[in-house]
């Protein structure tokens, strides 16, 4: 007699697989039954969205944008009402970072939850075959994009139910295969690298829509409209947005309505419209009834660049002083996420990643590193410490600082606008010198040495062939 399983025969198979059968059917209504009970009493934008399926999650990522160039963080020049409703109604935190201080290797510490070296992706990608891409490629390790390998926030949703898009700038490979919708996005409309780079042409998905020179007045209005287009024909199931905004990087654009109307100038502009483009999101989200099932995150890919406001932080974009890495965080999700809450923990925002999986009830890759913590505790309340011992802050591959507690070391190195010598070792206190002006390293010699020692320690474990693939 043939066997199923560990002795299972085919009759006792056919015989048990019937009796587990109709318990199930039991065990269904029973479930049924308990559920409307336990959902009568429950509005039901609650019962429909959260007890039925997991959260919706919307990214909106800024370009350049300066930490201090919106209200909620101290801005007078620019009004960022709908951005700071984000902030009144969730969590800002004041300690954020990004994972690079340029476009692209931010972006993939993003989208990836790893340290951009992990992914290969540690400078500014260019158009495939141009002058300056093939230049590059001479003489660096420049890849093609992001590796086809990596796992993208929107790979690891999708087998969970999750519709996705990508909405404005991609910068992460122009090439078909490294394009959004070939890296786990359902639908894309955008640029595919930054609005100073050429032919600069508008696609959705894989076409065309719009030759070079794209129309940057309208780039704002179009990315809205389009992602606002993909919530409305997705709310019947969760959907994960990344929208990513062209602006305020240079050369600035505004559409007529918002040009010369803002106290900062066209930057100001650019960034009030972006503030607009916000509010309709929001307003999406409410008039579809999926507020309390729809975490929102507000963030820039790095620091500001020739205008844009660092709140008097040290440095720009391409540093890895806070001026350059220091970026905005906001967070909204009512009912799980306290209103009007401040945090001045340190996190990054390879985070992204790992709390949206968190939130979305996935559980992280195991084949590879993933540098990325949860930080839903620390956004809920239920955590009041960074889940992060040290974050580190990397310069295409080459570690420079890193941060602990209060404190900041940059390693020697050689900085922007300096002698064509390496400089340093310094130390900072941030709570004590939050501007990075003056090393404390010969007063705390013990703490110096132990940072440095950490970083020592990092590379070991960092080092090629330990990033887990």
């Amino acid at each position: 007699m043939s066997t199923l399983g560990k002795g299972l025969d085919r009759r006792k198979f056919i015989v048990t697989g019937a009796t587990a059968a109709a318990g199930l059917m039991v065990a269904s209504r029973l479930t049924r039954t308990l559920l409307a009970r336990a959902t009568e009493n429950v509005p039901a934008s609650i019962s429909e969205t959260s007890l039925a399926r997991p959260p919706n999650i919307i990214i909106i990522l800024t370009d350049d944008l300066g930490w201090g160039d919106l209200g909620c963080y101290g801005s007078e020049s620019i009004k960022t009402p709908n951005v700071d409703r984000i902030a009144s109604e969730g969590v800002r935190m004041t300690e954020f970072f990004s994972s690079a201080a340029v476009c692209s290797p931010s972006r993939a510490g993003l989208l990836t939850g790893r340290y951009p070296p992990r992914t290969d992706v540690t400078r500014v990608l260019f158009p495939r075959n141009s002058a300056i891409d093939l230049a590059y490629r001479a003489f660096t390790d420049m890849p093609p994009g992001l590796a086809l390998d990596e796992i993208t926030i929107a790979h690891a949703l999708k087998p969970s139910g999750y519709a996705t898009c990508c909405i404005g700038k991609w910068h992460l490979g122009d090439i078909e295969k490294y394009r959004p919708i070939h890296r786990g996005f359902d639908y894309y409309c955008g640029l595919l690298y930054s609005n100073d780079m050429h032919p600069l042409r508008l696609y959705r998905n894989d076409d065309v829509i719009e030759e070079d020179p794209a129309n940057q007045d309208k780039l704002t209005g179009t990315y809205t409209r389009e992602a606002v287009e993909f919530m409305r024909r997705s709310a019947s199931k969760p959907f994960f947005l990344y929208l990513a905004h062209t602006f305020p990087h240079i050369p600035i654009h505004a559409s007529e309505q918002f040009r010369g109307k803002s106290d900062g100038g066209l930057y100001g502009d650019a960034v009030e419209e972006i503030d607009w483009s916000t509010g309709e999101v929001l307003k999406t989200v409410e008039e579809l009834g999926i507020s309390e099932n729809t975490l929102i995150f507000f963030t820039s890919d790095n620091g500001p660049w020739f205008q844009g406001s660092t709140g008097g932080m040290r440095g720009r974009k391409s540093e890895t002083y806070d001026g350059g890495m220091a970026v905005p965080l906001l967070a909204r999700w009512p009912g799980r996420i306290g209103a009007g809450k401040v945090i001045k923990e340190p996190a990054m925002n390879i985070d992204l990643f790992s709390t949206s999986l968190a939130a979305a009830g996935v559980s992280l890759p195991t084949d590879r590193v993933i540098d990325g913590k949860d930080l839903l505790p620390l956004l809920s309340g239920k955590a009041d410490r960074s889940p992060h011992e040290a974050i580190f802050f990397y310069k295409v591959r080459e570690l420079q600082a890193v941060r602990c507690g209060p404190w900041k070391y940059h390693r020697r190195h050689r900085p922007m606008m300096a002698p064509p010598l390496k400089q340093w070792p310094w130390l900072f206190n941030i709570e004590e010198d939050p501007f990075e002006s003056y090393d404390a390293s010969t007063k705390y010699p013990d703490v110096a040495k132990r940072l440095e020692n950490l970083m020592v320690e990092w590379e070991k474990n960092f080092g090629p062939g330990k990033n887990g693939r």
